[in-house]
């Protein structure tokens, strides 16, 4: 079977920004890895608007998330993905149980944040609570030591910038560090400076996240801060966009003045009709 995770280390291993889509689902997930991109974030702001209709506020379970981890994960086998853990679901004790099921789901990593729950999309106005430093150490370590049970990478998150500071969150992502965290990332920096010293502080992989409240920055710019790779949360926008705009065209009997789409044939293939008839027929039986 293939190896995400061993295929993720191998990509941060290397010397180039890694731009990273925030996916939804399988069929995000497959078109990401089509588009040649190295890694996709399986992030819960798309699983709660695509799959429910939801905002992202704790209100999809823990059970529905593995669900669609692990079709997503199937859908690109070894295309490396990071699955958003939220808070672990709990405590330090749930946190284990979440890495283990992320990774028998085919996650090559799991993020791991520090809100209170219910938690928010970081990037939702004001600013989002967080746990007591020594909840948010322990979390860490039960998600490290249950990494070394299954191949998994533990991507730890603070959201303390928007509800304490700056120095909170550097101070926090250091001990993340300490506790061996593969990759550290401090959600909604929002300045320039703040994300220099950030991705400088560190050896360990960091990551930037292009949303409202963190500076739109060149990956060149991304890259000499010491970056190692780049999330875009704008796929579900794009095809929510895109969604509506046909939809209007239909109702207003004007499909040639709608959206640019997929062949009905392109669609098939990319949901690998191809490969089923081709399988399909090794099992054909003459009348």
């Amino acid at each position: 079977m293939p190896k995400a995770a061993e295929n993720l280390r191998k990509l941060l291993a290397g010397p180039d920004l890694l731009v990273c889509p925030v996916i939804s689902g399988p069929l995000s997930a497959r078109l990401t890895e089509q588009a040649g991109l190295p890694m996709a974030l399986l992030g819960g702001f798309g699983i709660a608007a695509e799959r429910f209709a939801m905002p992202d506020t704790g209100l999809i379970s823990f059970a529905e998330v593995v669900d669609q981890v692990r079709n997503t994960c199937a859908a690109a086998p070894g295309f490396p993905i990071v699955a958003d853990g939220d808070t672990g679901y709990g405590n330090a004790m749930n946190v284990r149980r979440t890495v283990h099921e992320f990774a028998r789901a085919g996650a090559a990593a799991i993020l791991i944040e520090d809100q209170v729950w219910p938690k928010k999309c970081g990037h939702y106005p004001g600013g989002r609570p967080v746990i007591a430093r020594g909840e948010a150490r322990m979390k860490i370590r039960a998600a490290v030591e249950a990494r070394a049970e299954q191949d998994i990478l533990i991507m730890a998150r603070t959201d303390a910038r928007g509800s304490v500071g700056f120095d909170e969150a550097m101070a926090r992502c250091r001990m993340f560090a300490d506790e061996g965290a593969d990759i550290l990332f401090a959600e909604a920096l929002e300045t320039a400076e703040e994300m220099k010293r950030f991705a400088g502080s560190f050896k360990k992989p960091t990551c930037a996240n292009m949303m409202p409240k963190t500076p739109v920055t060149s990956r060149a710019e991304l890259q000499a801060m010491g970056y190692r790779f780049v999330t875009y949360n704008v796929l579900v926008h794009a095809a929510a966009r895109a969604m509506r705009d046909m939809l209007n065209a239909v109702r207003t009997d004007d499909l040639a003045h709608g959206p640019a789409t997929l062949s009905f044939a392109e669609l098939a293939g990319l949901v690998g009709l191809p490969d089923y008839d081709a399988t399909a027929e090794r099992y054909r039986v003459d009348a």
